[in-house]
């Protein structure tokens, strides 16, 4: 294991002389292609970098190191990543492994069948390794645990890594695989993308094959997606899985190969719907972003937020709904195993919110179903609106952590989330981009969202961004 950037802020990596290197997915796939590299080499060198970090940083659900599970012949030839290792989030069936959703509440049995997105996530033809640990049912924005050791940020491992997808967060940073899944309910792409230095697209409502959790919610908010370390990784793959299955509903994104020449207007939002307090570095790297863009000839501007003001209480609401649902169905909907006496602080507490408050229900859902209107009247004038992915650098581990007292944690996850969910319920696209530093050398994201479907601009943006500024890594 690497342990680079001083003894006060070690970082934590695998990244070396290996098959791997520090390419990126497209890079291994191109090797692959041309027979310099097997996947079997490949697979061998991400598990040895997985056993080398993982104690660490705890990101690994369940391996699959004794049966790596190979694209077949016909999925590897048409597969454009063909031969990359790859790790599946703990919430999506994967066939023959549990399930468990990151919570202690129950010991699920291995799934008969996979998944119906995860045919879709191999159809790219990546060597699968594992399942990535997640906090219990995706609810916090922190991969820390009721009793468990937390999973860490490799960048500095007593700071969090940022959920939900916090494990494939972590190993991707860490150089362990090039690339892994992640899904977004709330900002679980995004956040951890942020905390990790890594690219995090969230797609548009129905762009991939929605997972089975996703199809059940009164409101779908959970996008399917990766965690990569480089613009074109995450171009790759969305265009490789549009190959799988495209949403006639939605134009195409094809494979996007860098930025585009036209002229974009950039609306610019700093103060969050939740009226917190945004820190320095994260002011500072948004103003940074917003001169690169304006110093490439985009157009520029502050707007307001097109967001009705109960928008962070509503979106509680919901959240506490989802959570009195997993809880009150968990014998039915997880294992019957479950146990809701089992479950973590955060998830206890959301489901004794929801149930004080049950006649506010209806009428957050009645407005939250107003927001993909409202929202949409922010791309009337403009592309793209840029903001924060998260109002402060990430915390320290124990800060969000599900035994603090329930009022003080929802407190501090509304003060620190306070960006991504809108996209979730409006249903539009947005990706976090590793262009901001803390005062402690901790990554900070950059967000920017687009019109519900256009991904592409958000993908050409990215790849001029990570061009004119590029990414820090965490080898240097």
């Amino acid at each position: 294991m690497a342990i680079s950037g001083g003894m006060t802020s070690p970082r934590i990596h695998s990244f070396g002389d290996d098959a791997l290197g520090e390419h990126d997915a497209v890079a291994l796939a191109q090797l692959v292609r041309d027979g310099q590299v097997s996947p079997v080499e490949l697979a061998d060198a991400a598990i040895a970098r997985i056993r080398l970090v993982d104690p660490a940083l705890n990101a690994i659900a369940a391996d699959l190191f004794d049966a790596p599970r190979f694209a077949s012949a016909d999925v590897a030839a048409r597969g454009a990543l063909a031969g990359v290792p790859t790790l599946i989030k703990d919430n999506t069936d994967v066939e023959g492994v549990p399930t468990n959703h990151g919570s202690e509440a129950f010991s699920a049995r291995p799934a008969r069948r996979d998944g119906a997105y995860t045919a879709q996530y191999l159809s790219t033809g990546m060597t699968l390794l594992g399942k990535s640990r997640m906090p219990e049912f995706g609810f916090n924005a922190t991969t820390e645990f009721r009793t468990g050791e937390p999973t860490r940020n490799p960048w500095r491992a007593d700071h969090s890594v940022g959920a939900s997808s916090g494990g494939s967060a972590a190993l991707v940073a860490a150089g362990a695989v090039p690339i892994a899944h992640a899904n977004d309910g709330g900002g679980s792409i995004r956040i951890p993308a942020a905390c990790a230095g890594l690219v995090g697209l969230k797609c548009s409502r129905g762009r991939h094959v929605d997972g089975e959790q996703a199809r059940r919610l009164p409101i779908n908010m959970v996008s399917e997606g990766v965690l990569t370390r480089t613009v074109r990784d995450t171009a790759a793959f969305v265009a490789a899985a549009e190959d799988h299955w495209r949403n006639p509903k939605l134009p195409p994104i094809g494979l996007v190969h860098g930025p585009a020449r036209r002229r974009l207007r950039v609306g610019v939002v700093v103060e969050p719907v939740t009226r917190a307090p945004v820190d320095e570095p994260t002011r500072a790297a948004v103003e940074r972003v917003a001169a690169l863009l304006e110093d490439a000839g985009h157009v520029v501007e502050p707007i307001e937020i097109a967001v009705d003001p109960r928008f962070p209480d509503d979106f509680v609401q919901y959240w506490a709904l989802l959570a009195d649902l997993a809880t009150s169905t968990g014998k039915l909907t997880f294992d019957r195993s479950f146990d809701r006496r089992m479950t973590d602080g955060l998830t206890a507490g959301l489901r004794s919110h929801h149930r004080r408050r049950l006649g506010r229900t209806p009428g957050a859902i009645r407005r939250l179903r107003r927001v993909a209107g409202d929202w949409a009247t922010m791309f009337a004038r403009h592309e793209l609106v840029l903001s924060p992915v998260l109002a402060h650098a990430t915390p320290p581990l124990g800060f969000l952590a599900p035994g603090v007292p329930f009022d003080q944690l929802i407190d501090r996850l509304v003060q620190w989330v306070s960006y991504t969910p809108v996209d979730n319920i409006a249903g539009t696209p947005a990706i976090s981009l590793p262009l901001g530093t803390s005062d402690g050398g901790l990554p900070v994201g950059v967000h920017l969202s687009a019109a519900h479907g256009d991904e592409r601009t958000l993908l050409e943006t990215a790849f001029a961004l990570e061009e004119a500024a590029p990414f820090e890594r965490i080898y240097a």
